[in-house]
This record gives structure tokens, C-alpha cells and sequence, in this order.
């Protein structure tokens, strides 16, 4: 009898990634190999990269470092975002022995055939003008929750990024697809789904192949509502200029919505966001956080800003930061401008000296935790329900409110995926928030 041979599988970068390592992973399960973690012996090592930032290009390479340590004779794959992007640089990385682009990672099996080692990794990439079709994805059995892709590529032409260049245009899956994946999910005790894809908001574009909409963001979020098992339903990050009025509405009044927005900013300064060539000003985007607040004045708003963008002046950089420290929201994600290639951004003049951004992050990330802290404060007191994540961190369990307050308890295995509602009582040192348990028990 045949060893079955074993797989393990990193992933780099976002939600989407993460969703369709899963769905990747359970290709090479039907196939008869059998998973181990990325931290144990493996015939083959999986990477599904990521080329959002320089840090990511870096990261790879270290972990493919990790792969040979553990087995030096291991086959190693890459796969994603850089993969497609610059499968040649991938391919001349020391143990790398096939690079797979956009449309063949989901048939990696197809050309895993003979584990034995290349001298210099084996490509199959194809124009990304050929990344047309769509494949439908989610995580199950990694995290108390699972990432549902919904869409995939982007028409947007923002002058920092590459997505479009890696993922090609965008494209939705059949909305009778999304909700059988989300019954699938919630048949797997999984108590909530996370909304992801590149550019959620234009969900419905591409559906069949086509580049009109057969359905909108909101039609989607209405019929998801609808599927019973999913205790809940989060929306990753979502455009300000398609986040409507109308699904906000819905998301305040619906059973399973969440009350927790992450909504991409850029820069607070109208100037850059026009450099940028975003689809939207800043006076939009006051708007949808000041809807949010009008009808659900308990939810969470989180902001995706970029510093260092090239003609980005002091002036500029203060428009923002005063723009987000007056503006009721809840968090930051920041990140340091890097320049990527074939963007129009790395060839605009103005270019900020690397200290320049590093303070600019620094000075920002300070802000998003007075923002985080302020938020917590403010929900003190508040009745929640949590549901508990699965790690013991140094002898408790931590979980997030439906509205993402992060609070901890004392471990208990018992509450690992599980719901129940609370009261929020103080911040702890840790930034994290204690809780009392309330009476009754939602899902044990």
C-alpha cells in the first residue's frame, strides 16, 4: 500500500488568500494527500503569496526558508497574488519548485506529478486578461469562522496597486452559489461567515460571465440574511462609494449583520485621493460613517489609510490625520506606502523619504489606539454577546462582541466556539476588554 503523502499550506496576506488556501487544501484532501500543519514534515509545502506591500515579498522568502529546514527534500509550490505577478522571481528563489499563477493555482494537483527536485522552479502563468472565470471559495475548519468569497479581481484603477494586475477584472459568484457554500458553512458548527473578496461592494458584476450586474451588494446581503444555521454575518472591507444607504439600513434592522464596517479611506486630503484616482472624496466618506452612526451608533468603523504616498506634503499628512481624529470611528489599519511595480504611483514625482513614512505610520497608529481605546470605553457597560475564539493566550480565552470588542475571560475549552452574552465591565492592561457573564447561555 501507498504512503500517503503529506501537504501543509501557508498563507500570506488577506481573507480572500486565506479563503481559497482552504479550498485549495480540500482539492489535495479529495486527491488522497493527507494535511499536516506547517509546522511538521511535509512532502510538499504550499505558499499562497501575497504582493500588497514589499514586506509580503520579503515574508516569502522566509517562509520557504522554514519550508527546507523542516525538509530539504520537500516539494515547494507558490501560488497567488506574486506568484502571478512575478512567477520568474519566485521561481529563481533558492527551493522553489513550481510557481503557479492566477487561473492554475485552483488546479495545483493537475501538476503536481513528480515530487522530486528542480534545479529552478517550473512556471505556469498565464496573461491575466485570461483570469476571466471564477471559483468559488471558503475556509472551514481553521477558525471559529469562516471567510466566504464572494467576489474576485477589480476594474478600479487606483495608482498604488497591483490587485488588478494579479487578480484581473472583476468578477462575482452566482448568487445561488454563495448561498450554498454559506449552507455548507454553517452545517460545519461554524457560527459565523466573513464576507470577503477584492472588491466586495461591486458583488453581482461578472456573475455569469457578463459584465453587467445580475444582482447588487444588497440583494446579496438580503438573501445571505435569509440562510438558516448562521448565528453570524460580517462584511470585510467594503468601498465608501458602494457601501449604500440602503444596505446600511438593512445591516442595523437584519438577524445576523453584525454591526462592524471596514471601510478604506487612503487619505483624509481630497488632493491625494484624486492621485490616487479613488472613486470618491472625503466629504463621501463622512457621510457613510455618520449614516452608520445615525443608525447603529454602537457599531465599529475601521479605516484602511496609506501614509507616504508619493506628493503627499506635511500639509497633506495633517489634513489626515485631523480628518480621522475628528471623525467617530473605531480603529486604524495604516500602511507605509511601497512602491510596486507597473503602478502608476512608482513613477510619480514627490516621492517621501522612508523616515518621513515611518513617522507618518508611527504617528497615525498612535492615533488608532487612542480611537480603539476610546471606542472600548465607550461600550463599557454595554450588554454583548461574544463568541469565544479557540486559543489559550497565557491562561485565558479571548473572543469579539458582535460589534469587535475584543474581551478575555479565564480559559475554558468549554467555551471555544461558543456564543453568550455578557456585560463589558473594564479595560484591562492588555487593551482587551474583561467581561461578566449574563444569566442565560446562547449556544453551548
Amino acid at each position: 500500500m501507498t504512503e500517503r503523502k503529506k501537504v501543509a499550506f501557508y498563507t500570506l496576506g488577506c481573507k480572500l488568500n486565506f479563503s481559497e488556501t482552504s479550498t485549495i487544501a480540500r482539492n489535495f484532501t479529495e486527491e488522497g494527500f493527507d494535511r499536516v500543519d506547517f509546522e511538521e514534515v511535509a512532502d510538499i509545502y504550499v505558499i499562497n503569496t501575497c504582493s500588497v506591500t514589499e514586506n509580503a515579498d520579503k515574508q516569502f522568502k522566509q517562509v520557504v526558508r522554514k519550508a527546507m529546514k523542516l525538509n530539504d527534500k520537500a516539494f515547494v509550490a507558490a501560488v497567488g497574488c506574486y506568484a502571478q505577478l512575478k512567477p520568474e522571481e519566485l521561481a529563481n528563489v533558492d527551493g522553489v519548485d513550481l510557481v503557479l499563477g492566477a487561473t492554475e493555482k485552483f488546479k495545483i494537483t493537475d501538476y503536481i506529478n513528480d515530487l522530486s527536485k528542480n534545479d529552478m522552479g517550473e512556471v505556469h502563468s498565464c496573461e491575466i486578461s485570461e483570469a476571466d472565470f471564477y471559483v468559488g471559495s471558503y475556509s472551514i475548519g481553521d477558525r471559529t469562522r469562516a471567510f466566504l468569497k464572494v467576489q474576485d479581481g477589480c476594474d478600479y484603477k487606483c495608482t498604488y496597486c497591483t490587485i488588478p494586475l494579479a487578480r484581473g477584472i472583476s468578477r462575482s459568484d452566482a448568487l445561488e452559489n454563495v448561498l450554498k457554500n454559506a449552507k455548507e458553512i454553517s452545517q460545519q458548527n461554524i457560527k459565523e461567515i466573513v464576507l470577503t473578496g477584492v472588491n466586495i461592494g461591486d458583488y453581482g458584476k461578472g456573475e455569469f460571465g457578463n459584465k453587467k450586474h445580475e444582482h447588487t451588494f444588497l440583494e446579496l446581503v438580503e438573501e445571505l440574511d435569509k440562510v438558516e444555521g448562521i448565528e453570524r454575518l460580517r462584511i470585510s472591507s467594503i468601498e465608501p462609494n458602494l457601501l449604500k444607504n440602503e444596505t446600511i439600513e438593512f445591516v442595523s434592522k437584519s438577524r445576523t449583520f453584525v454591526p462592524h464596517f471596514h471601510i478604506p479611506l487612503q487619505s483624509g486630503s481630497n488632493e491625494i485621493l484624486k492621485l490616487m484616482k479613488r472613486r470618491y472624496l472625503r466629504e463621501v466618506y463622512t457621510e457613510r460613517v455618520n449614516k452608520i452612526r445615525e443608525v447603529m451608533p454602537h457599531a465599529c468603523i475601521g479605516v484602511d489609510v496609506i501614509v507616504g504616498f508619493p506628493g503627499e506634503t506635511d500639509d497633506h499628512f495633517l489634513e489626515t490625520y485631523h480628518f480621522l481624529n475628528d471623525l467617530d470611528i473605531s480603529y486604524l489599519h495604516v500602511f507605509t506606502y511601497s512602491e510596486r511595480d507597473n503602478t502608476e504611483a512608482a513613477t510619480m514625482p514627490g516621492v517621501v523619504s522612508a523616515a518621513v513614512r515611518a513617522k507618518r505610520s508611527k504617528m497615525l497608529r498612535g492615533l488608532s489606539v487612542k480611537k480603539r481605546r476610546a471606542f472600548y470605553e465607550s461600550q463599557l457597560g454595554s450588554d454583548r454577546i461574544v463568541l469565544f475564539e479557540s486559543e489559550n493566550k497565557e491562561g485565558y480565552i479571548h473572543g469579539f462582541t458582535e460589534n469587535y470588542v475584543k474581551v478575555k475571560t479565564p480559559w475554558n475549552p468549554e467555551l471555544v466556539n461558543t456564543l453568550h452574552p455578557i456585560n463589558l465591565t473594564k479595560i484591562d492592561e492588555d487593551g482587551s476588554v474583561r467581561m461578566e457573564f449574563l444569566n442565560a447561555t446562547i449556544t453551548t
